[in-house]
Order: structure tokens, then sequence, then C-alpha cells
């Protein structure tokens, strides 16, 4: 797990490219956000995480939990979304707007990129 990367990875590259084809700018991983968001929109008061499937324990098939050691993944996938939840209303009792992208939605551009001018414009 030590080559699992936490920046940079390849769905955040993904959605990093499509927000700016879009015509947006934006800041990378504020330190002074809880939780260092992907993408911070300062002037908008918007910031979007890119979760991977798996690590944050979505409903999709990415984001099934393996047939092993159910003991160690359980609560740690558990403890990730537990903080994800913490991060997103520290956030917004400070003023801000998120959003969360899941790395299976960056299959389905067209849809994903409606989502995001939907948010960041709106």
């Amino acid at each position: 797990m030590a080559c699992v990367r936490t920046r940079d990875t390849g769905p955040e590259k993904a959605l990093r490219s499509l927000v700016h084809r879009l015509g947006y700018r934006y800041s990378l991983a504020r330190k002074d956000l809880p939780g260092k968001p992907d993408l911070v929109f300062v002037s908008r008061r918007k910031t979007i995480f890119v979760h991977g499937c798996f690590w944050h324990g979505h409903s999709c098939r990415y984001g099934r939990l393996p047939k092993s050691r159910l003991h160690y993944w359980g609560p740690k996938i558990a403890q990730n979304t537990a903080r994800d939840r913490w991060q997103a209303k520290a956030l917004r009792s400070r003023g801000w707007r998120v959003m969360v992208v899941w790395q299976c939605e960056l299959k389905n551009q067209d849809k994903l990129e409606q989502r995001l001018v939907t948010f960041l414009d709106g």
C-alpha cells in the first residue's frame, strides 16, 4: 500500500484536464482547508474531491470489498468514509460548497461535464 498515491492520481489528472478544458481555473490541494480538497475554486468558494471507488467505499462495482481480510478492510474503508463526511462538514461550516467526483463517474464524460458546469456556475 506504500505505492498507492495520494496526489496526481489518474482519476485526478483526468478531472483536472476536463475542468481546465471547460475553462475553469483552480488551485490544487490547499493545505489551509480541511481534507486538502483536490481542486479548489477560491473565488467561487467551491471545492472538488476525487474519490477512488474502492478506497472511499462507493456503492458501485469498483467499490466492493475484497473477500479476504474483511477484518482489516471493513474498518479501514469505514474510517475513510467517516473522515470524508467530517471533512465535507468542516468545509461547509466554513462557507464552502463541496462536490465529490467518483472514479467511476469519469467514464461518462458528457454527464460529468454537465454536472461540473452546474456545480461551478450555480
